[in-house]
């Protein structure tokens, strides 16, 4: 049985901070395939929370279904931002609201610049994020704003896209597979960057399926396994407790 989470704080820590994105009892399918089965959690302003399970959990189709894309489709729940009710709205009004998602492959757009793919996703006048601002955040973009999008190395790729994310003065980032077929420097440049703009109040979710990199990552952690939550705490338990990784996240 569901317990709807308290708005205000989170059953699951001590401190009594306000929880900045909700979700409760959300169920989503694709056609007549049952994903993601009345999901109950809360994440807190600035926090970095790591979705974690095996392939098929429904890691993905929770982000997705948090950024009311048309699929996968959420037949029950609600979804809060700061006191705004997503469950009501088109995936073009929850971004305007404030989610950003960077999905797995990116979607750099073909035919433009490093530079043209973050003034089309920038809102205008930028409030916080400058173009200025985010060269500074991801120097190699500076290097190559004039530079195609697709051109660029998957790293620079995944940095364009957190970038782009980012220009829109989002209030949530939502990263699936952000570290996916990238090297280790790479994965260790976008992790520092994540750890800065957390620093400036950023609040995160990001799926990966490099599960420790993702818990040293992150304040908190919640597992799924076949659409449900087994696990809802801090990232660290996580990394101490080898029975719980073991069963369901296979490390």
């Amino acid at each position: 049985m569901n317990v709807r989470p308290d708005f205000s704080k989170n059953a699951n820590m001590a401190e009594t901070a306000p929880a900045f994105l909700s979700v409760w009892d959300m169920h989503s399918y694709y056609g007549e395939s049952y994903i993601v089965q009345g999901i109950s959690f809360n994440v807190h302003e600035g926090e970095i929370l790591a979705l974690l399970g095996r392939n098929g959990a429904g890691k993905t189709t929770t982000l997705r279904s948090i950024a009311r894309l048309d699929d996968p489709q959420v037949n029950h729940g609600e979804i809060w931002l700061d006191h705004q009710p997503l469950h009501t709205m088109k995936a073009h009004q929850a971004a305007i609201a404030g989610l950003g998602l960077v999905p797995e492959d990116r979607r750099i757009i073909p035919g433009l610049t490093v530079e043209e793919n973050l003034q089309l996703a920038q809102i205008a006048p930028p409030i916080g994020w400058s173009l200025e601002r985010l060269y500074d955040l991801f120097p190699r973009l500076g290097e190559r704003r004039k530079q195609e999008g697709t051109t660029l190395s998957g790293g620079e790729q995944q940095m364009l896209a957190i970038a782009r994310a980012l220009a829109r003065d989002i209030k949530v980032l939502l990263l699936d597979e952000p570290y996916e077929g990238l090297a280790p420097v790479i994965v260790d440049e976008i992790e520092k960057t994540l750890r800065h703009i957390k620093e400036q109040g950023m609040t995160t979710i990001i799926v990966e399926q490099n599960a420790v990199r993702a818990l040293q990552l992150a304040d908190r952690a919640v597992i799924l396994d076949t659409g449900s939550i087994v696990f809802d705490g801090s990232a660290a338990e996580v990394l101490e407790n080898e029975s719980l990784r073991a069963e369901y996240l296979a490390i």
